[in-house]
């Protein structure tokens, strides 16, 4: 692959890439195990500075950009995909308030989690809400200086640890222009944190129902105007799904070189598994998968650096690499034989974990839905 990096990006991928082979992989077996989730390692990440590569220095950032932010997750995806979710999930709830933020809400706010102080949350689907956020009932009702929330939301990433949560609620009439957003702090009265989601994959990345029964929010954690906030999402969502596309870059990355070291080790009708041509063939899907679905990231994050437009970008990436990456994880399964089913090799664990990329902060149908409208404008 050639895509040409700034000596700053370069020495971000090779500290994150040490880093995530001496802290992050040699544990992802036994947490996804547990279920239990990092917080020691998720505030190793933190002190590198992995919560905030996107946000301004000025609020507690790297503010390396998109481009850098993509490297350094495609690493921790490679070790571990919960850690890289974990991590994926907290710069983007830094987003809407680095894009729309007020300076009060900058320093108050932004600043705990982009410099790792917080993890973020970002919670939109609800249980009859999910690729359709315009159909969104958690309501916020105005009460004097406050708001009150009330309502449930599912599948919230980071949901029980966040020390801030972004919260889209409506505020007005139905569909997307009555929707506002709100950053809604943990201690916030009538928060409460529901059931643990047990999942199939992503096991050490903790998801989460939250409830809002009567929950406060002053009008100073409100993000932008009324009726503002299904904008403020799409602008925000868009540089979410560049991040995912980067996990799923990652995880391939991960089933090439788990099929790579298999096939030269594991001998069938007297010669390695990497002399048989239908192998090799998987193998080489793979490699070109991984090279194409690196390709379309980054160039997605260089438009965004350059503050050209690349919603369209974003999910062509997102689209193609997390279908590649469930392609490639079914043939490098499909190399490892009857072990591949067992949790004696790593290649499982991808397997499960590498589902869900085709579903959350888009499903793949959403994202055909957003090219074709892109590419079809006069």
């Amino acid at each position: 692959m050639y895509f040409p990096l700034n000596p700053e990006q370069e020495m971000i991928q090779v500290m994150v890439e040490q880093f995530a082979a001496r802290e992050v992989a040699p544990g992802a077996a036994k947490r996804d195990e547990s279920g239990e989730f990092p917080q020691s390692l998720v505030w190793k990440m933190a002190q590198l500075g992995l919560c905030g590569m996107m946000s301004p220095v000025k609020y507690g950032g790297s503010e390396v950009g998109a481009v850098a932010y993509v490297l350094a997750l495609m690493e921790i995806a490679s070790a571990c995909a919960s850690s890289a979710v974990t991590m994926s999930v907290t710069n983007l709830s830094c987003e809407p308030l680095a894009l729309f933020g007020n300076e009060d809400q900058k320093i108050r706010l932004l600043t705990p989690m982009a410099s790792g102080k917080f993890l973020g949350a970002f919670a939109l689907t609800e249980p009859e809400a999910g690729s359709n956020l315009a159909e969104i009932r958690c309501k916020a009702r105005r009460k004097g200086a406050l708001y009150l929330i009330n309502g449930s939301k599912i599948f919230i990433t980071n949901g029980a640890y966040a020390g801030e949560i972004f919260v889209l609620a409506r505020t007005g009439e139905s569909g997307g222009r009555g929707l506002t957003a709100f950053m809604v702090e943990k201690d916030s009265p009538g928060l409460k944190v529901g059931k643990n989601i047990q999942k199939m994959g992503l096991r050490a990345s903790n998801t989460v129902e939250l409830l809002f029964e009567d929950c406060e929010v002053a009008e100073e954690n409100r993000i932008g105007k009324e009726g503002e906030g299904m904008m403020i999402v799409i602008r925000a969502l868009a540089s979410g799904r560049i991040g995912i596309a980067a996990q799923a870059v990652g995880m391939i990355r991960a089933c090439l070189e788990e099929a790579k070291t298999y096939s030269l080790q594991r001998q069938q009708f007297n010669k390695f598994l990497s002399g048989h041509q239908a192998v090799q063939w998987m193998i080489a899907e793979i490699a070109t998968g991984l090279e194409a679905a690196t390709l379309l990231t980054l160039s997605a994050a260089a438009l965004k650096d350059a503050g050209r437009p690349y919603m369209k970008e974003a999910s062509m990436a997102k689209l193609f690499a997390t279908e590649t990456l469930n392609r490639c994880a079914y043939q490098a399964l499909q190399v490892h034989g009857g072990y591949g089913y067992t949790k004696e090799f790593p290649i499982e664990r991808i397997y499960r974990d590498a589902r869900v990329t085709t579903i959350y902060e888009g499903t793949s149908e959403v994202q055909r839905m957003l090219i074709a409208k892109e590419t079809l404008k006069p």
